[in-house]
């Protein structure tokens, strides 16, 4: 009987143990980003790509979903029939869908 007392009082100190030894640590808030940091990102979100001056390497780089051929595809397609008169035109471009100008829509300009 008093074995079983023991480990029953064993196996409830060695529980209790393992459930605190496991639990998460409590989320630690991080730091702010520094002021000059925050106005950093802030000012490279604001600049917009022009699609009637930008050349395929720009367009690469700052759009979403736009790789080299489909950015060749925008300057070509912008030699061909002119300049951008709407953001939305660049739905006629070769591999450009509306997921992938809704996700670069506030990334463009065609001023």
């Amino acid at each position: 009987m008093r074995s079983a007392f023991l480990s029953s009082l064993l196996f409830a100190v060695f529980t209790t143990a393992s459930v605190a030894v496991s639990a998460a640590p409590a989320a630690q808030p991080s730091a702010p980003a520094p002021v000059s940091a925050q106005a950093v990102m802030q000012a490279d979100q604001s600049v917009k790509v022009n699609l009637n001056t930008a050349d395929a390497d720009t367009l690469q780089k700052q759009l979403s979903g736009i790789g080299s051929a489909k950015a060749q595809a925008i300057v070509a397609y912008r030699e061909e029939n002119g300049e951008f008169t709407s953001i939305d035109e660049l739905l006629e471009v070769k591999g450009i869908g509306k997921a992938i100008l809704e996700k670069n829509r506030d990334k463009v300009s065609i001023n």
